[in-house]
């Protein structure tokens, strides 16, 4: 890890996140879920998660969306899983490994594993309604 460098700016988290999706869209295990379930447009998606990823690690508030909501939805296509979020945390962790350390790269890891935590029981606690 020794040489790599922080995330520090938008250019830094473009990286991190379009390198992050080269891996899970050509993943066996979870690639079929971004793209045969929930279609995913790149081209609309990335700018997306650029923003939520800047507004996550860097408080400045772009992000603006509800991706709890999106999530509960695309479980009602294609029941999400345990399995599905340690894969798609897995390979997060590896692609900040992969790419970068200090205390944003942490604190990426540490919300991530946060947001997959949380959506796992939101989406629990919604099967349970139904």
């Amino acid at each position: 890890m020794l040489g790599k460098k922080d995330i520090q700016n938008r250019k830094d988290i473009e990286l991190l996140v379009d390198t992050f999706y080269d891996k899970v869209l050509s993943d066996d295990i979870i690639g079929y879920i971004f793209n045969d379930v929930a279609k995913l447009n790149r081209a609309e998606h990335m700018p997306k998660m650029y923003d939520f990823w800047e507004t996550t690690l860097f408080q400045h508030v772009v992000y603006k969306g509800d991706p709890m909501h999106v999530h509960i939805v695309l479980n009602q296509k294609e029941a999400l899983k345990k399995h599905h979020f340690d894969r798609w945390l897995n390979l997060f962790n590896e692609t900040v490994d992969g790419l970068f350390n200090g205390e944003k790269a942490h604190l990426a890891k540490t919300r991530a594993l946060s947001i997959a935590t949380v959506m796992q029981i939101k989406i629990h606690q919604q099967n349970q309604q139904q």
